[in-house]
């Protein structure tokens, strides 16, 4: 299955990414080489194969609580000493969708 430039364009604008025609090129190659790389697996039958959900098997919740440790917290005076942009306390950072400075 090849993709085509078409294809990759779309890609590309779906993730924000800016291509000129000899990036798209270049990229088109290079995607239609990783995907040729991993056809070999297509020659395994696996029907019979049952899903696996984990890896490691019965797992549940192996996340910490989501509790601040005041120990260990790092003040925001501290977290935004360097930062070259902040305001109401929170990191100021150039938007990335579009929506203009919020």
């Amino acid at each position: 299955m090849a993709l085509t430039e078409d294809d990759v364009r779309g890609i590309a604008e779906y993730a924000t990414i800016a291509l000129d025609e000899s990036e798209l090129t270049e990229m088109t190659a290079y995607l239609n080489d990783a995907v040729e790389m991993l056809e070999p697996i297509l020659q395994y039958a696996a029907e019979d194969v049952e899903p696996t959900f984990h890896p490691i098997g019965d797992l549940s919740n192996v996340m910490r609580s989501d509790a601040v440790d005041a120990d260990r917290a790092l003040a925001t005076e501290d977290a935004l000493a360097n930062a070259g942009a902040a305001r109401d306390g929170q990191f100021r950072v150039p938007s990335i969708l579009g929506g203009g400075d919020r």
